[in-house]
């Protein structure tokens, strides 16, 4: 099973020192990979190169995210060659969002695209991961149609895939066997959201179409501004929801880290997983 992390490029030099000292918490805990994004229409590139070079000090193994939305063939392909040049081996393929202000998509328009220029011009030279939607994607025009688009990107030359967040393990059980029974066989790797702060949590998961259970919703709610109950409650839920997943069988686990190491730190503790310096799963 693979453990990995998703950082973010830091805005500055004080973010950027304190995310040093978050990801070499979990460093410890031994990822098998981890990954730097990319920000709309590579308005991060730089930051995105530096925060990789700081990665790959501390893990070694990097996937830097690539996004495609308005970018010409020639920028991805320059980019992908610096990435190669510097010894990465995995990227995350992505669509991406066009930032306010842009008039076009460029010349890639969907993920697949971006998939399948890669395997033509580097053919195997870099492992490639995408994005998977199991409560579908927010301008998907139905279910069916988003995991139709998703099996024929994994088609097309992607050697894995992971999810969106969600808090319903049963969306991404659902999810992954609808995939594999029209034909998929590479791993789908769940994605994870430590639950910190409620309002934030709520503005990305109303964004990107992730559903967060009424029951939750509620209980969050409830607490108003008292911050360490939300906190104890969040990682009682997600805590629950990746033990159902590892009792599954999963292939791996994909935290979402918002730069910030305790919330993963303590999940790992809590479920003793195998894996993790020092831990050994329990039972």
């Amino acid at each position: 099973m693979t453990i990995s992390f998703e950082f973010f490029p830091p805005k500055s030099a004080e973010t950027q020192a304190q995310l040093g000292q978050d990801s070499q918490k979990l460093a410890s805990l031994k990822p098998s990979y981890v990954s730097v994004t990319y920000g709309a229409g590579g308005s991060t590139r730089d930051g995105t190169r530096i925060t990789v070079e700081q990665m790959r000090a501390q893990f070694g193994n990097v996937a830097p995210h690539v996004s495609c939305i308005g970018a010409s063939r020639a920028d991805v392909q320059a980019l992908l060659e610096d990435y190669r040049a510097m010894g990465i081996g995995r990227i995350v393929a992505l669509r991406g969002d066009l930032p306010s202000g842009y008039g076009h998509g460029g010349e890639f328009m969907h993920a697949i695209d971006l998939v399948r220029f890669i395997r033509e011009k580097f053919d195997n030279q870099f492992f490639i991961e995408v994005a998977a939607y199991p409560e579908f994607h927010p301008q998907a025009r139905s279910a069916d149609l988003d995991l139709q688009h998703f099996v024929e990107k994994m088609k097309a030359g992607a050697h894995g895939a992971i999810t969106q967040y969600f808090f319903n393990s049963d969306a991404y059980f659902r999810f992954v066997d609808e995939a594999y029974a029209r034909g998929v066989d590479q791993p789908i790797v769940p994605g994870i959201m430590p639950i910190t702060n409620f309002n934030q949590l709520a503005r990305f998961s109303d964004a990107c179409g992730t559903e967060i259970p009424r029951w939750i919703r509620h209980r969050m709610q409830s607490y108003g501004d008292d911050t360490a109950s939300i906190r104890a409650f969040g990682h009682e839920v997600v805590t629950d929801l990746v033990d159902q997943l590892l009792t599954a069988g999963i292939p791996g686990i994909h935290f979402y880290t918002m730069n910030k190491a305790d919330p993963i730190l303590k999940i790992a503790e809590a479920l003793k997983l195998d894996g993790f310096v020092g831990l050994g799963r329990a039972g």
